[in-house]
């Protein structure tokens, strides 16, 4: 589906199909509805709430992919992927420490957000501090996006093409921290 697609399933249908598109991709689908609230389809308020909440349920949904994740993989996948039960014990006790920094690092560089996700499933967080955390980066993350809607909206195809890169160098920049500062401790 396009983005003219989606921009018109929204009008046509407003908060109910907000919600849905949220939970597969929250900010360009926040984008939009702002948007499309600023022209008088739907309220800015609620357009902000369904979106958090949609971004909030599609976080769950890729805990619990991660969480499954090593159960149901077969066993020559998991080697593939590097998951010895080491990797796993390391993994776990990553996020135990540092979780939360973790999972904002991915909220706000979103090029990383959907593997630090699974990870965080496949290393068995918490699930409320997973969502607590998920929760603290969303709110402010939707608002980003909610008023970049309101005010550049109209050019939501651009927008979209600029979070996407946005988010590859972000990633790339904290890449290249993490590296640096890997380096630098084991000096």
């Amino acid at each position: 589906m396009t983005l003219e697609g989606v921009q018109l399933l929204m009008q046509s249908h407003g908060l109910w199909v907000v919600g849905p598109l949220a939970v597969i991709e929250g900010p360009i689908v926040t984008i939009i509805a702002a948007w499309l609230a600023k022209a008088g389809y739907m309220g800015l308020a609620s357009v902000y709430v369904v979106c958090v909440l949609g971004d909030l349920v599609g976080d769950a949904m890729y805990y619990w992919i991660g969480r499954a994740g090593p159960k149901i993989l077969p066993e020559r996948w998991l080697r593939k992927l590097g998951m010895t039960e080491a990797r796993q014990m390391a993994l776990s006790a990553h996020f135990a420490e540092r979780g939360g920094k973790t999972l904002l690092f991915g909220k706000f560089t979103h090029s990383t957000g959907l593997p630090i996700m699974l990870a965080s499933g496949a290393a068995r967080m918490d699930f409320r501090a997973y969502m607590l955390w998920n929760f603290i980066g969303t709110v402010p993350k939707s608002a980003v996006f909610v008023g970049l809607g309101w005010v550049l909206g109209s050019a939501y195809a651009a927008a979209d093409t600029w979070i996407w890169r946005g988010s590859l160098a972000l990633g790339l920049v904290g890449l290249v921290v993490v590296f640096w500062m890997w380096r630098r401790k084991s000096a």
